[in-house]
């Protein structure tokens, strides 16, 4: 894989992403870590899993305070 000297090809700013925002990233980020969670805690991954799960609460959190400011 070939390393890059920005994130700039990768990341788009809020204007331009037309992906329903960061509240339904964080969503979908959430539901994704979800599974690898689940996947860490099948192998016996314990410390893996414990950091996915408190991404999972991160990105749960997020969502909440959005929804919660109608920021949505």
């Amino acid at each position: 894989m070939a390393a890059r000297d920005s994130r700039a090809d990768v990341l788009l700013t809020d204007s331009s992403a037309k992906d329903g925002g960061p509240a339904e990233a964080a969503g979908v980020i959430s539901e994704a870590i979800a599974e690898l969670a689940q996947l860490s805690r099948r192998h016996r991954l314990d410390m893996l899993a414990h950091l996915l799960d408190m991404a999972q609460l991160e990105a749960d959190e997020f969502v909440r305070r959005r929804l919660t400011s109608g920021e949505f």
